[in-house]
């Protein structure tokens, strides 16, 4: 059976595919290569050709084109993301199951629900982390993620900087109490040593996690923060290949591994990410980048795979993610419900598509006043 029809478009910062094959059969995935929309539809379209191949198992695609040429790069794998994707819908709707059945069955019969912070309103000050907390917990969320530093942190002096985001993470903590998991996310805010002394800092409120506490440049400057710290490391979100993952698992105090379902190698990769972490008794925490395939794929992972923890999740209300598919889950008291529908449980409505064009949005641009770059 081969591949005879493919698509794509780009839908706010998310590149969408179908595939069709010849049974008439169509499967759709997702590529999350940031805000780069426009590189992946080139990538893909390049890629027609092989794609009519007789063979579309998911593994032998992925490293066919993986390897093909000797340059690689997350645009690429974002593209073959896409593709096992929707391989994957493809195959269980050719044996009328919903996808985590085909994946194994169920091991759960819900996903708890980490709520991204900011949906309430802007959060620029300690007062804003402190009142989305408190809503989020009266909502029914147990599980809360955000970036405590406030609006100007990148012209703050070193004490005033690791205070400051000190006496969010302290504030928040005291408002929810402990029946409330906080996911602390650095993203790219320190330099390790400003990470370290942070992580040591706020260690007392017990955060779930954290995440990122430097830029994913160095290996072994991850390594360090790992071995000077108490709180559980949380990495991967950027990150697009098992073998990333693996070193990243060996790391000290590395408890969550974070691959995105549509950068990381789709489905067939996050099993084999999540098959290591498990061998390291660590966990998977999922990026999300809100995309609503992406999304309702890692709602099937979670359903499936046992060292699976929480999947992050946003308010409803985004237009661009809510209206171009025919279903999106639903989170009540804090969990996400699991589809039953056959394959992913969603299908385009192509007619929405041309509504939500490419949104790269404005980037990060922290800048200190003598214009030296605060991002790290």
């Amino acid at each position: 059976m081969k591949i005879s029809k493919i698509e794509h478009w780009i839908v706010d910062k998310w590149m969408i595919i179908r595939l069709t094959n010849e049974n008439g059969v169509s499967g759709l995935g997702e590529g999350n290569f940031w805000s780069y929309g426009n590189v992946m539809t080139t990538i893909l379209d390049q890629l027609n050709e092989d794609l009519s191949n007789p063979i579309y198992s998911p593994d032998y695609l992925f490293n066919q084109l993986y390897r093909k040429y000797s340059f690689r790069s997350p645009a690429l794998t974002a593209v073959l993301s896409a593709i096992d994707m929707a391989i994957w819908d493809i195959r269980a709707k050719e044996v009328n199951l919903p996808l985590w059945d085909l994946l194994g069955g169920k091991v759960r019969t819900k996903i708890k629900a980490m709520l991204l912070l900011g949906g309430y309103g802007k959060l620029e000050t300690k007062e804003d982390f402190v009142s989305q907390a408190r809503k989020a917990f009266d909502d029914g969320y147990r599980a809360i993620k955000f970036t405590p530093f406030p609006k100007n942190w990148a012209k703050l002096s070193y004490g005033k900087l690791i205070s400051e985001c000190t006496d969010i993470v302290g504030s928040v903590r005291e408002e929810v109490g402990m029946d409330m998991d906080l996911g602390i996310e650095i993203h790219r805010n320190m330099q390790p040593s400003e990470s370290i002394v942070f992580a040591q800092n706020i260690e007392e409120f017990l955060p779930y996690f954290y995440e990122d506490p430097i830029a994913p440049d160095s290996v072994f400057s991850m390594k360090e923060i790992g071995e000077s710290i108490n709180i559980p490391l949380a990495l991967g979100e950027r990150n697009n290949t098992i073998w990333e993952f693996r070193e990243y698992a060996m790391i000290p105090n590395v408890l969550f591994l974070r691959p995105d379902v549509g950068l990381a190698g789709g489905i067939t990769n996050i099993k084999k990410i999540a098959a290591v972490a498990e061998s390291f008794h660590q966990r998977i925490i999922p990026h999300n980048f809100l995309g609503p395939i992406s999304n309702l794929i890692t709602i099937h992972l979670a359903a499936s795979l046992i060292n699976w923890d929480v999947n992050e999740a946003i308010l409803p209300g985004r237009p661009s993610r809510e209206n171009i598919v025919t279903y999106n889950p639903t989170i009540n008291d804090g969990y996400i419900e699991i589809p039953e529908h056959i394959g992913i449980g969603t299908e385009l409505i192509d007619s929405e598509l041309g509504k939500y064009p490419f949104n790269p949005g404005d980037g990060e641009t922290e800048i200190r006043d003598d214009w030296s770059i605060a991002l790290r």
